[in-house]
């Protein structure tokens, strides 16, 4: 089975698993899966482009290499094939796309027409660790979207797009089609499709804690013994906190 099968089979995660996503941090998640043992799965250098809610979908990514001047002129984007523009046209709806720029921010991984049209398609996100062009415009769109600074040069100066929809590495992450997508506004982490559920379930949990330790906290509470609940009246305090709250 190729990626692109796979990713075909996972693409339509449930209505239930994205509001569960939609409702935790990637500070939270990020914890989650530490505690199955995976620490590198936070994207180093996307930053939101504007604040708003959780961006949650499958991953559909994107490859580039160095650009070559012979193969990389405007030219270039006559050819219906080339993997920038296919894989924008083809981008399910429902999912995250996300575009392996080897950390390269000085040209742009992609600009507002493109981004439009995959809000178009009803793409949740768009994900680069290089850079963007028209950032004042994208910024304005509905469809989250991440990238590590302003680049105003076309891609063809630096990237040269060779793959969709393979594996591929983005902010120093292994993305594999198909993986879970969550952005919030602190930034993206990606969370293997197969423990995404598990995860989730353990993020909600995990979530309405620290509400109670927060709570907690601004009332002037001290950490030892409450976060992390090692004292085992915290854990009584919590049930009852729990159930006069209705969570």
């Amino acid at each position: 089975m190729t990626f692109r099968e796979t990713f075909d089979h996972d693409a339509g995660m449930s209505d239930t698993l994205r509001d569960k996503l939609m409702q935790v941090s990637t500070a939270t998640l990020t914890t989650a899966l530490f505690a199955r043992g995976l620490r590198n799965i936070f994207l180093q250098g996307p930053q939101r482009l504007r604040p708003g809610p959780n961006m949650v979908g499958p991953a559909y990514t994107l490859r580039y290499i160095p650009a070559r001047e012979d193969l990389d002129g405007l030219d270039s984007f006559e050819d219906r094939e080339n993997p920038q523009r296919k894989g924008v046209e083809e981008c399910p709806e429902g999912a995250v796309f996300v575009i392996d720029a080897r950390q390269d921010a000085t040209a742009a991984s992609a600009g507002c027409i493109l981004a439009t049209r995959l809000q178009q398609r009803g793409c949740q996100g768009v994900v680069t660790d290089g850079g963007f062009r028209d950032t004042p415009e994208i910024a304005q769109l509905d469809m989250a979207a991440y990238h590590s600074r302003p680049s105003a040069p076309t891609n063809l100066t630096k990237h040269h797009a060779v793959a969709v929809n393979d594996p591929i590495a983005c902010g120093g992450v292994a993305v594999f089609p198909g993986d879970i997508i969550v952005g919030d506004n602190e930034g993206v982490v990606c969370v293997p499709a197969h423990l995404a559920e598990d995860v989730a379930n353990e993020a909600i949990e995990m979530t309405v804690f620290e509400d109670f330790v927060m709570e907690m906290v601004k009332s002037g509470a001290s950490t030892f013994g409450l976060y992390p609940p090692t004292d085992p009246k915290t854990k009584e305090k919590f049930a009852s906190w729990r159930h006069q709250n209705g969570r």
